[in-house]
Parts: structure tokens; sequence; C-alpha cells
């Protein structure tokens, strides 16, 4: 096929395409077409099944240790180990597993968006085909409300417009023609002369031929996009999969070192094998896979409540070291309707929508008839709300109309319409006429330059006609000029008295002035924005609208400053990434941008090492929403293809509300942090304190199964308590996390080895008393068991904070943790006391003595780790 085909006349297209614009392809042609190019349809990328998706969570290297774990224990008999180790190990799959199973839905929903039938000419006459049929060469008929079937060239228009904003991400309806267009590089939204796939017909009716088809569509090449695009891992992703490694690596190191000096010093090889595998299950967290899901689920919860739904569990996380978000401006930073906000009446008054309707005269009230009935919109009022359907500007325009008064429908009666020249690309007019008062009036509305021109009086504001000066029109053309720089969309509207004769009804007029409107900013946005300069994170408008609309509307609200670069659609196709990498850092607005631009403007950012989120609502967003770090559909607005292409979507379409997300991202990670420092910690404090008995040549102090239940119950709710940690104040007022940075820095690292030694240090001070009392070898492990399981419970209350004092912190506000730590402590006791879990347990009952002992090294952690964060803080003060 022949690219730009917007470039060729109609007899160029169908000629190169083998085709009569007046019969269309024989049925016998459209045949043989069918089977060359394949069916009009998106090709479908084929699915993971559901347990591909759950045998890939094993790939992880912690699961990979735990599983080698579990088939030892199975081979020495200790089976109880090795159901612990796998209802666990199958619990974190089965949950990456259901949220994974609800992604991939895209090239579904785009092969929605086509039109089920279409009309088309074969032999000569209409035909309805199912539009899967639909070949290169076709002729298709379209008429309002319309989906277009594919991509086509046009051949005849009358009073034609399209809706593109789902492609394009152009909020106007698109007049359309069938004229040559000799413009190398133009965007998609400026190719008046094509029709594409997916797009839906506003007003009139055309026939097109058909240019391409299936994946050879505009949406084709998105959904191609969609389908040959890599997953990419988020920050929390890449963080746990260094630490498990990281994690892994030590284990392997300690079980090696352990296993030689027992060798060395003449122990039994299996014994020692047996130790090692004991050390490797103390070592690893086992819990961490499933309670960072869970963690990152309760988050998911929370932000539903702040109208944010997150897709992908990761996302939660990810969201909270974004240091970019790509904007569209249309429903996302805009209202997505179009508003009345400047008028000009000659000579030179300027008013806006609150100043005019302060103003009554005939001269005014003569500008909104012509508003509101020289136009097709519909407006009906239902439960004291307007529900209006038609063009946005038509419907701008009889908004303010009533506003001022007027009701549409009561003035359409009063006022009958008898005579219309409908509007037209080629005169850029539409004029009505009217009965009124026994006579007979037409209003004309149209573009500013093309009206003025047709104008030879004007109405003054006292309702004077006056003549129409070539030095007034140059004054009205000056304020149309100065309105359009504004970033206003202005349209002129004039009247005249008439006659019988219709034959010159739009020469002669009276100009009665000019209205502007736009697409206004939503009210929260300034403040949203403001919180994201506070947070370190830069805000970038990427629109499908003309790039004075998107400079105006970027200056208001905050976006662009004066030394910030403004780049346009046919200036990025001039470039390529690495092009765009060296000014990227300075472009705050992209305006007049393909599918294929959103994906450069991303991978230009990330290239230049930001965490990019991108927000969207069109199918034009989606290969870009994937692409980004962090893919924001809008719930309202959005397109099915935006929101499944997406990680999270926003249920108010409120740019606000990614902010709030970001706060939550940001807490979530915090918390992720805190988990993990907690629970490493206590596996130090185990692995501390096997590996220094086993250099002393002392007895085990812990068996397995003990050491799992220490991991998974003991540490477990406290852990998944310490997730759900309200946020600390200063949160929105960090710069964005490196992405670089992992969750486990040296600090925190510093502080798990810190940690980890005194519970270890308590515990050996523990058992090394009960050696002297006692000799039994079940009471010295229930005693380790208690000290440690105990000491763990109440180092979660150090871990509230990695800096700050558990006094400055507070203990009330997170009663989870409280009552996952009385919980937890209720489940030691009766591990210890119950007769059938001592069994299991291998535990026996403890003395008064005993515990009280036991009971006071445990608590002696945290007065311990409170000095160390004293004397820690005080340094880096």
């Amino acid at each position: 096929m022949v690219k730009d085909f917007y470039k060729q006349s109609v007899e160029d297209v169908c000629s190169h395409l083998g085709t009569d614009p007046d019969k269309g392809l024989s049925s016998e042609e459209a045949k043989k077409r069918l089977e060359k190019y394949g069916p009009n349809e998106l090709a479908e990328k084929k699915k993971k099944t559901i347990w591909r998706m759950f045998f890939s969570q094993f790939t992880d290297f912690l699961i990979i240790i735990l599983l080698v774990a579990a088939g030892v224990s199975i081979l020495v008999g200790e089976s109880v180990d090795a159901i612990l180790i796998m209802i666990i190990v199958v619990l974190n799959a089965t949950l990456s597993t259901i949220q994974e199973s609800k992604a991939e839905k895209s090239l579904q929903l785009l092969k929605k968006m086509a039109a089920p039938m279409a009309r088309v000419l074969r032999d000569g006459i209409v035909q309805t085909v199912p539009s899967r049929e639909i070949v290169p060469g076709d002729i298709v008929i379209l008429e309002a409300g319309n989906y277009v079937p594919a991509d086509g060239r046009l051949i005849e228009t009358v009073n034609f417009s399209v809706s593109e904003a789902a492609l394009t991400g152009e909020s106007q309806p698109v007049e359309k023609t069938t004229d040559l267009i000799d413009q190398e590089n133009l965007p998609l939204g400026d190719r008046t002369n094509m029709v594409y796939s997916g797009t839906i017909v506003s007003r009139g009716r055309a026939k097109a031929v058909i240019t391409s088809t299936g994946e050879n569509t505009e949406l084709g090449k998105i959904a191609k996009l969609l389908s040959e695009m890599e997953e990419t891992q988020t920050p929390l992703q890449q963080n746990l999969e260094k630490l498990g490694k990281q994690i892994g690596m030590i284990i392997l190191a300690i079980c090696a070192v352990v296993f030689l000096v027992g060798i060395f010093e003449g122990e039994p090889a299996l014994e020692m094998f047996l130790t090692a595998v004991s050390l490797a299950v103390a070592a690893v967290p086992e819990g961490l896979p499933a309670v960072v899901t869970i963690v990152l689920a309760l988050g998911m919860y929370n932000m539903v409540k702040r109208h944010a739904v997150i897709r992908k569990l990761q996302a939660v996380e990810a969201l909270g070291s974004v240091n970019v978000i790509c904007s569209d401006k249309t429903g996302t930073l805009t209202k997505n309707e179009m508003n009345v906000v400047k008028y000009y009446l000659h000579p030179s008054i300027i008013l806006d929508q609150e100043q005019i309707k302060s103003q009554k005269s005939e001269h005014i009230e003569k500008l909104f008839m012509g508003a509101i009935l020289c136009n097709d919109s519909f407006i009906t009022v239902k439960n004291g709300n307007r529900v209006t359907s038609g063009d946005p500007t038509e419907i701008a325009l009889a908004l303010a109309a009533m506003d001022y008064g007027f009701d549409k429908n009561e003035l359409e009666k009063r006022i009958p319409r008898i005579h219309e020249i409908p509007f037209d690309s080629d005169r850029k007019m539409m004029t009505t006429v009217h009965e009124f008062e026994r006579k007979r009036l037409s209003f004309t509305k149209g573009a500013p330059d093309v009206v003025i021109k047709n104008c030879s009086k004007y109405m003054a504001p006292d309702g004077e006609i006056k003549v129409l000066s070539e030095n007034d029109k140059n004054e009205i053309e000056q304020a149309n000029m100065k309105m359009a720089q504004d970033g206003l969309r202005v349209l002129a509207i004039a009247f005249r008295e008439i006659g019988d004769d219709y034959s010159e009804l739009e020469k002669d007029l009276v100009f009665l002035g000019l209205m502007g409107m736009i697409d206004p900013p939503r009210p929260e946005v300034k403040d949203a924005l403001e919180r994201c300069r506070t947070a370190g994170i830069n805000v970038i408008m990427i629109t499908g609208d003309h790039k004075i609309t998107a400079q105006t509307i970027a200056r208001e609200i905050g976006i662009l400053s004066e030394d910030d670069m403004v780049l346009t659609g046919h200036e990025l196709i001039e470039m390529d990434v690495e092009d765009l990498v060296k000014v990227v850092d300075k472009v705050k607005v992209y305006a007049r941008v393909s599918p294929t631009d959103k994906l450069k403007i991303v991978e230009a950012l990330k290239k230049k090492g930001k965490v990019v989120a991108m927000t969207g609502d069109g199918v034009n967003d989606a290969p870009a929403l994937k692409k980004a770090d962090i893919g924001v559909a809008m719930g309202i607005t959005g397109t099915d293809v935006s929101k499944d292409a997406s990680e999270m979507v926003l249920t108010d379409d409120n740019f606000a509300s990614i902010v709030a997300a970001v706060e939550e991202g940001r807490k979530i990670f915090d918390n992720i942090r805190k988990v993990v420092y907690y629970l490493l910690s206590c596996n130090i404090s185990e692995v501390l304190t096997i590996f220094v008995s086993i250099l002393l040549r002392l007895p085990l102090p812990l068996i397995p199964v003990q050491i799992l239940w220490m991991n998974l119950v003991t540490d477990g709710l406290p852990a998944l308590a310490l997730g759900v940690e309200p946020a600390e104040p200063d949160v929105m007022k960090r710069s964005p996390r490196d992405p670089k940075e992992g969750i486990m820095s040296k600090e925190i690292m510093t502080n798990v080895f810190i940690g980890g030694t005194i519970l270890s240090v308590l515990t050996l001070f523990v058992y090394s008393w009960a050696l002297l009392e006692h000799d039994q070898i079940e009471l010295l492990r229930t005693m380790v068991f208690f000290t440690l399981c105990t000491g763990q419970l109440l180092h979660s209350l150090n871990s509230k904070s990695i800096k700050l004092s558990l006094f400055k912190v507070g203990i009330r506000n997170n009663p989870r943790l409280l009552i996952a730590i009385a919980g937890s402590f209720a489940l030691l006791l009766s591990v210890i006391y119950l007769p059938i879990l001592q069994d299991v347990f291998g535990t026996t009952n403890l003395t008064g003595k005993q515990l009280v002992v036991s009971l006071i090294a445990a608590i002696m952690i945290i007065p311990l780790y409170e000095l160390v964060k004293v004397i820690r803080y005080r340094k880096k003060e």
C-alpha cells in the first residue's frame, strides 16, 4: 500500500486501488482482495494461560531456595516443615496469579471498537456487509452516528465532520473535505481528507475509498504497538528481585561456612547438612513475598477510597517513585467541555460571561438569539440537569444564551426555522432563516474572517445599525486575532432582514459580535500541580490540540513558564529519540501529537532515568500508557482500551487523585521498607543465635518447625500491621525516591544487623542461663523459642519508624499493630502450653521463673534499640 493518500487526488487514489468511485468493486474482486489482505480485524496476541501464570511465580530466587529446603525436608522425614513451606509458596503464587490474570484485554477491546456492519458500494449497488469483510478499494457510505470501519480517502462529502478524539486527542469534531493536501508529515488530526478506523461520524454524510484495513489502519498500528510491547518491571519488582538474590547469596554463603566448619570439627556430614538446611530456613524470610503482596493489596483498597483503582499490585509502590507525570490535556487537565468565556461587541467592547449577563440590550439579545437559533444542538432539562447532544461548539453557544435567560426549545417554537444553508468547510458559515414578528430574519455564524467580509453594517451597543467601514473591519479582525492568540475558538454572529429572495442570504450582513470559547481547566488542577511541585514531580502536557490552545491552558494552570519549550507533532517527526533526549528536560508542552510521538516522549524520558506516569483517556494513549512506568487512565471519559493498557484508573477523572495516589504510593514504599527491615532483623537474630551456638558446639537452639512458626506467624501478623502504618508527616515534601535506590540502603542494612544482633545477644543470654540451670533439650529450646518470639513481637514497635524514637512516633496511631502483637503472643502461649501443639513444635511447659527471665530479656529490645536510635539520630543531626 502507498502511504500518504491525503497527498493524492481522488482520481489517483482510485486508480492506484483499482476501483470505480461510482460502482465500487465487484463482489468477485472483493472476495479476491479479502483472501489477499485478510479480514479487516485486529490480530489477537496469544495470551498466557492461568497455569502458565501460576508456574511463572516459582522462578523467584527466594522461592527456589524454599522449594529446595522443602525437598530436603521431605527427604529427611521432616514432613511438617515441608508442608508449611509449600503452603506459603503456593499461597504467594496464587495471590500473584489472581492479579496477573486480570491484566491483558487491550486487543479484545480494540476489536470491539470496529463497526460490526458497514455500507459499501459493490457491483454498482449499496450493500450492507460485515466490517471484517471490508477490503482496500471498497467504496463505503458514511452517515452521522456511524463508526468508520477502516482508513479511507474521502471522495464525496456533504456537511461532513468526524469525532477523532479517541484517536488524536482533539476534543472538537474535524470538518472534512475531499481536497488534496500538499504538505509533508502532517499529523493525523490535520489530514482533513482522510477518515480513520474507530472514529465516529458527527455530522453529515460522505463516501470514502478504503485505503487500509486491519493491522494496516492507524488503529491497527496502535494494536500492534500494544502487542509487541514488553512488560517492564516496576522499581519494587526490581528491588525485591535484587533483595531476594542478595539474601539468597548470603544464605548459601552462611550454610557453606557452617557446613565446612562442622566437617572440620569432625561432625557427621549428614548432621551438618541438616543444620545448614535449618540455617537456610532461618535466613529466608518465608513470609516476605506474601506479606508484601498483602500490603500492596491493602494499599489498593485504600486507593479506591481516594478514587484510584489499581489494576496491577506493583503499581501501588511504583507511584511513590514517579518524578514525571505526562498528562493529556482534554478531559484530564480540562473539563472536556467548551464554555464561552469572552465576547467582543463593536466598537471595542470586551466582556466576559459574568459581565455580559448584567448587560440588557437589544444588541446583546440579538447576539444570543443568533447563537441559539443558528444552532443544531439539542438541550433538554431533566431533573434540573441539562442534557446535551450535538457539536460541542454549538452546545457551548446555546448554553451561554440559556445562561443569559433564553430557553432554546421555547425560542425555536416562537421563532421557527423556515430555511437553512448548512455549514460546509468551503464557506465556513452556517445560515438559518426564521419568521419573527411578521418579518423574516436570517442569522449567520461562522469563521470570523469569512463572516466579517460579508458584513456591510454593524449593530452598535445602543441598537443603532451603522455602516461598517474598512477601519471597523480591521478593528474586529484585530480583536479576533487577540482572542485566538489567547487560545480561544472564535465564532462571529451576524444577521439581516430579508424578503422572499434567498439568493443572497449571506451578503450585506449586520455584524453582531464575536464569541470566544475554550475547554476550561479543572478547578482543582492548580492545587494538584502545586503539590506536585512540592513533591519534586515534573508535570508535562501532551495533547492533540493546537499549539496556541495548549500553550494558553498550560500557562493558565502553571505548567508552562517563559523558559520552557513547546514542541509540536510536526517537529517531533523530524526528531529521533536521541535528539529528543537532548531537550526533553526543557519541554513542558507537546501539541498536535500522534500515538508514536507519545511513545517517543515516554522513551526519551525513561532514557533520562525518569520514572514516568502517563495519563490518558483515548485509544491514542494506550501504547504510551503501557510503555510508561505507570499508566493512568481516566475512568469516566476514558476508553476501555486506555483503561486496560494502564496500571491505574481514576474513577473521578480528577488530576488531583493522581497526587493522592502518589502520596499513598510513597507511604506504601515506606511501609514495605519497614516490613522488610523488621522481617530481616528478626531473621538475622535467628541466624546469629543458631550460628553462634554451632560455633560454640552447643545443642541446636531451634528446630526448623519452630523457625518456620517464627517466620510465618510470630513475624507475619506484626509485619502486615506495619504495612498499614500511617504516613509520616514529610511524605509529600521529599524529592521522589531514586528508582535505583533499593529497599535496603546501607543505613537500613546497618540497622538490620544492629537490631538482629541485639535480639540474638538477649536470646543467647537466656540460652546460657538455661544451660546452667537445666539440661533438658526441649526446655532449652522452648526458652529460646519464647524469648526470640516475644522479642521479635516487641521489636515491631521499634520498626514503626526507621529513624524516629518510638516515644515520638507513639504506639496508638496504629491499633492494628497492637492487636497483631497481642494475637501473636496468645498463639505463642498456645504453642508452648497446649499438649497437642507441643508434640508438633517440640515445646514444653515453662515455669514462672523461666517465663519471667525470658520475658525480661525480650522486653530489653525496646530500651536497647531506643538507645541505638538516639545515638544514630544525634549523629545525623
